[in-house]
């Protein structure tokens, strides 16, 4: 049996953040990690291709909100608390440099999650946080006076408990046993498989500037999209992937989506190509790329309008023209299954967002409770805004725990 002040149940981004503070803010107060696994933050290690997507260049509580599919609302008083720029203060004070890229996501300077990772343990190791790695929780018991926690090794007791697991299920059916409703949880960020023959051939193109939407459905985004080889990726599909993951999941990853890679409507589009056909009668199509589209995506948009390699703009029926222009603008494809992005799995659901008090980020049901990160029902798109729920909701529950509140 150790006895502690305060057991923080996960060793990931919400947690060590949570941890470093109550330990700055409060000398006196014992804090100890609880990390299951034998590694502890393990998604900041590879966040951003392993550099560490810190948070984004977004430093308006209104506008920062529209980025979370779930918990906008909620996170519009945090943020307000605690936002982007206090992010950027929090790690630049603990010398760590920052830089903003020109899609607003920032990085360390170092372009290597390391960086945070070592702050992060230099931070606890100054402020004397236990980690203890390797304690899988089995339970999470309250008494009048305190909590205790059983993990496959040993019981641990403290006045306050923090947990910030992200998405587990384990700890979810816990949380579920003290009372509390868990959201089912779906995939929320994550890439289409699409087999196409207009995409076979062509996996690594970027087309700068799309529209997609969802037939039969109101999601619609905008942005870059890249051609991979399983099917469609970037940020037009990654925005889709979490504002329409529960959509997707009813749906069992079958649907169908509209592409217009020149952001024009078709009747717009088929005057520019009766213009071009007939100021350039003796060109090739083919070779004829134009909306400043990647030339092999415009060949294969080409191909599947009906025309050879060779066909000639003057020889080219009205038919084709329709085709070409349809390509364009409202290209279908369909989707059959999902990827994850990269090595970050974020997921919809969690800890009902009515059972948290938002001011405090306390559990509505049980006293000296909290709840951080992804195991509470919000998520994000990709871009740090998921982190920036961490290290918000992390900061938070510090100043709440140690009465700055």
């Amino acid at each position: 049996m150790k006895k502690y002040d305060v057991i923080i149940i996960g060793g990931g981004a919400a947690g060590f953040f949570a941890a470093i503070n109550i330990a700055e803010q409060n000398p006196e107060l014992r804090v100890v990690i609880l990390e299951r696994g034998k590694d502890v933050l393990g998604k900041v290690k590879v966040s951003g291709g392993g550099r560490c997507n810190v948070t984004h260049a977004e430093f308006i509580p209104q506008e920062l909100v529209k980025y979370y599919p779930r918990g906008a609302k909620e996170l519009l008083g945090p943020f307000h608390q605690f936002m982007t720029g206090d992010t950027m203060g929090w790690f630049e004070e603990r010398g760590v440099s920052l830089k903003i890229e020109e899609d607003g996501r920032i990085f360390p300077e170092s372009d290597s999650s390391q960086t945070i990772i070592d702050c992060f343990l230099n931070q606890v190791k100054k402020h004397k946080v236990e980690v203890l790695t390797g304690q899988a929780v089995k339970g999470i018991y309250n008494s009048d006076t305190s909590w205790r926690v059983q993990t496959n090794t040993d019981e641990y007791y403290a006045q306050t408990v923090v947990v910030a697991t992200g998405s587990s299920p384990k700890v979810w059916n816990l949380l579920k046993e003290l009372g509390h409703t868990i959201v089912e949880p779906v995939p929320s960020l994550f890439t289409f498989n699409i087999k196409d023959d207009r995409l076979k051939a062509i996996p690594g193109v970027v087309a700068q500037n799309v529209e997609v939407k969802v037939l039969g459905s109101s999601l619609v985004s905008e942005g870059p999209l890249l051609v991979t080889h399983w099917g469609l990726s970037a940020p037009a599909i990654l925005k889709l992937s979490a504002f329409g993951a529960l959509e997707f999941a009813k749906r069992d990853y079958n649907f169908s989506i509209e592409v217009n890679f020149v952001r024009q409507s078709l009747e717009d589009v088929l005057e520019q190509l009766k213009v071009v056909k007939q100021e350039s009668a003796k060109k090739t199509v083919f070779k004829s790329t134009l909306f400043d589209l990647p030339k092999r995506l415009w060949q294969q948009l080409v191909l599947a309008s009906d025309m050879h390699d060779s066909k000639r703009w003057g020889d080219v029926n009205k038919n084709q023209l329709d085709l070409l222009a349809k390509q364009l603008t409202q290209a279908v494809f369909q989707v059959s299954g999902k990827s994850t992005f990269k090595e970050e799995f974020v997921t919809a659901g969690g800890v009902d967002l009515k059972e948290i008090n938002f001011k405090t980020f306390e559990s509505k049901l049980h006293e000296n409770l909290y709840l951080a990160g992804e195991v509470i029902n919000v998520d994000a798109v990709t871009g740090g805004f998921n982190f920036q729920n961490a290290w918000t909701g992390g900061y938070i529950v510090s100043k709440s725990i140690t009465g700055q509140y």
